[in-house]
């Protein structure tokens, strides 16, 4: 867990950004809490942990420490064999899109579409009364670049069916216009 001045999307301090680079360059799982959110949490972290500065870094309960301390284990190569490493990208790539027999990645969700080629997508969906799952690529930068790579398809939305990439608004479009779209859907083609 790191305490930090912001989100790991958006830190609010070059301490902060620098633990959030060094932590993913190493590939490390982690969460993050954003101590100007709660101020009882950031005055009272300094003295449970009887650290003074954020960001902290804490791993399986314990104060591993700041930004200095991280540099150090980085240079000495123990960051990698204390902090816990996140899944492969292309295994989480390759889970997220079996996660569903129809999965859609796109900008927002079901309930609320972010961009005019995801609402779009939805409403075709919708009317096909197939049932699917969606991935906001908007809260996960990783998989947004990652997925565009792995498929290599660069732009969103994305269509799987049975972990294979149908592809995105356009060709949905196409499949619906020759009627094709429920038999992929339902994974007879």
């Amino acid at each position: 867990m790191l305490f930090m001045k912001g989100s790991p999307k958006e830190p609010r301090c070059g301490f902060s950004r620098q633990m959030v680079e060094i932590l993913q360059k190493h590939g490390v799982a982690f969460s993050s809490f954003d101590i100007f959110s709660d101020e009882e949490v950031r005055q009272g972290l300094k003295a449970f942990s009887n650290w003074p500065t954020y960001p902290q870094l804490y791993v399986k309960g314990e104060l591993i420490g700041g930004l200095d301390i991280v540099k150090e284990l980085e240079a000495s190569g123990e960051l990698d064999t204390i902090c816990p490493k996140g899944q492969k990208l292309e295994d989480r790539l390759k889970s997220l899109i079996n996660k569903a027999p129809v999965m859609l990645f796109m900008k927002g969700n079901k309930q609320m579409a972010k961009c005019g080629f995801s609402k779009q997508i939805i409403e075709i969906m919708n009317n096909t009364g197939v049932d699917y799952e969606t991935f906001d690529i908007l809260e996960d930068e990783e998989v947004r670049q990652g997925l565009k790579s792995f498929s290599n398809w660069p732009t969103y939305p994305q269509l799987y069916v049975k972990g294979e990439l149908v592809g995105g608004l356009d060709i949905v479009k196409e499949l619906k216009e020759s009627g094709e779209l429920l038999p992929v859907l339902k994974g007879e083609n």
